[in-house]
């Protein structure tokens, strides 16, 4: 459908998709879906040989450098509507913020009305609506100072503005801590006698709750852990990183390539299931720390462990294995030189979450003192150059001949290893 709009043209009266308000049909989201399906039938085209003008029909080199300026410009276009659209998420996510919390609140009060049938309401059950009220409260005022950079989400949100899984993680228990703190003060407020309050106390010793509070130690050092292991590994190009349009919930369980990563789903899972546990323990036993057994504990920390060597384990400095002519059907066999068409092989031309066309525009190979821009060639549903592991350039004129190196800058920054040709006359 959207092709099909796209080409029609716009709507008479339409918007161009330039502003951010996010509730009119024209708005951000509208105008980055258009962008979308405008850039789409125009790669499709370009792969199909249609809407090339006649001045560069009759060159094939001249052609390709043609439809690479036009798809690289028509995919800053896509990129700037996405990040429109990407600003305008975050400023919703603040009144929304609201509404789950409201909402999860709501239904507190539900189940716990339905479950004092026949047992009666108890001050543990005022406690811990009263520290829902006062954690999601709490929520809800960050949510709305920090409203321009994804309200209560800011915390989690990492420098490549996706969802930080170990953020994450560690901001939910933090959470349930707190809430069964608050839960624990509130029943230490209405105590009325010395006994219970002393029993409330004690509640709170080292002993009671030590696998809960070894649990959320160890996920709050990971997550400072991992910024700082990324940080380095990105510094020392061990690591490409390049920046999502904005945060997805998909980011807790999958690397910045989108793909289904182990590490981060077994981290999330294992982390939800303990708390799960630790929240019956709590609803059980009101009067303590969620006594979290050991066994479990443990599991959680194996997790952690995995996940962290996951985090030293992925990533690469892209590399340089050989440099070919580039040869087609027909040609003869000869030595590199300036006009031809060389094929470099390698490995991380492409960082992960870099397949955008606007990122692939970006890629630059520096041939001697020469930067060449890596032409995109379109096909049916993507691009056949440049790819992760082979790239194609043409040796430009301006080349001396003689020995050169190429060197292959990627999207993320990152330099490869220098491979050296001779180029001849």
């Amino acid at each position: 459908m959207a092709v099909q709009e796209a080409r029609q043209g716009p709507e008479p009266g339409a918007h161009d998709g330039g502003c951010a308000c996010g509730d009119c049909p024209h708005g951000a989201r509208e105008g980055h879906r258009r962008a979308v399906a405008a850039f789409l039938v125009k790669r499709d085209g370009f792969a199909a040989g249609q809407g090339l003008p006649a001045a560069v029909a009759h060159s094939a080199s001249a052609s390709r450098q043609w439809v690479s300026e036009e798809l690289a410009q028509s995919a800053e276009l896509v990129a700037e509507r996405g990040r429109a659209e990407g600003r305008s998420w975050l400023n919703r996510v603040w009144p929304r913020t609201a509404c789950t919390v409201g909402a999860a609140v709501v239904t507190l009060l539900l189940v716990q009305s339905l479950t004092a049938i026949g047992v009666g309401w108890t001050t543990a059950r005022t406690a811990g609506l009263l520290a829902a009220l006062l954690v999601g409260g709490a929520l809800t005022a960050a949510s709305w100072f920090h409203r321009t950079r994804g309200g209560v989400l800011a915390p989690v949100i990492g420098e490549d503005n996706r969802l930080s899984t170990s953020r994450t993680v560690a901001a939910a228990w933090v959470l349930f801590v707190a809430y069964a703190v608050l839960v624990l003060v509130g029943r230490l407020a209405a105590a009325s006698g010395p006994a219970e309050r002393d029993a409330l106390i004690s509640g709170l010793d080292l002993a009671r709750g030590a696998g809960a509070v070894t649990v959320l130690a160890v996920v709050c050092a990971i997550a400072v852990l991992v910024r700082r292991v990324v940080g380095v590994r990105v510094l020392g190009q061990r690591l490409q990183k390049v920046r999502a349009p904005r945060p997805r919930a998909a980011d807790l369980f999958t690397d910045d390539a989108g793909r289904g990563d182990f590490a981060d789903i077994q981290y999330v899972v294992v982390s939800a299931v303990a708390l799960a546990f630790a929240a019956v323990r709590l609803a059980r036993r009101p009067d303590q720390l969620p006594d979290l057994p050991w066994g479990l504990a443990v599991v959680v920390l194996v997790s952690a462990a995995t996940y962290l060597a996951g985090k030293y384990a992925e990533g690469g400095r892209p590399v340089i294995l050989s440099v070919v002519r580039s040869r087609e059907a027909g040609d003869l066999d000869a030595p590199i030189r300036t006009g031809d068409d060389i094929e470099i092989r390698g490995a991380g031309f492409v960082p992960p979450g870099a397949q955008t066309a606007d990122r692939l525009s970006r890629m630059v190979v520096r041939i001697g003192p020469v930067h060449v821009h890596v032409p995109l060639v379109p096909v049916t549903g993507g691009f056949s150059n440049p790819t992760d592991a082979v790239l194609t350039v043409p040796v430009p004129v301006e080349v001396e001949p003689g020995r050169v190196e190429v060197q292959v800058v990627t999207a993320a920054g990152v330099e490869t290893n220098r491979y050296a040709i001779d180029v001849t006359d």
